[in-house]
């Protein structure tokens, strides 16, 4: 590496607010604040949750029974048309 051409390299205080703190190294001058970390992110806590707003999921589900149902009644008419 060449001297004085790169940033220094620190240690620095991460800041979670969950209250998480821990020393990382970065390139940034002063301390770093986190809306979530891997403390408390749902995805490494396992504690994830499926939030329904407004009915979407229902309405999804409703939505693709109807085309389901459709091309089940396409599927039996076309087997039917074969056979005469």
């Amino acid at each position: 590496m060449k001297e004085a051409i790169h940033p220094a390299y620190n240690d620095v205080r991460v800041h979670c607010a969950c209250g998480n703190q821990f020393v990382t190294k970065s390139t940034h001058k002063g301390g770093i604040s986190l809306e979530i970390c891997s403390n408390c992110h749902p995805f490494f806590t396992g504690k994830q949750k499926l939030v329904d707003t407004a009915g979407r999921v229902e309405r999804f589900r409703r939505k693709y029974a109807k085309s389901d149902t459709g091309k089940a009644e396409a599927a039996a008419a076309k087997t039917e048309a074969a056979k005469n």
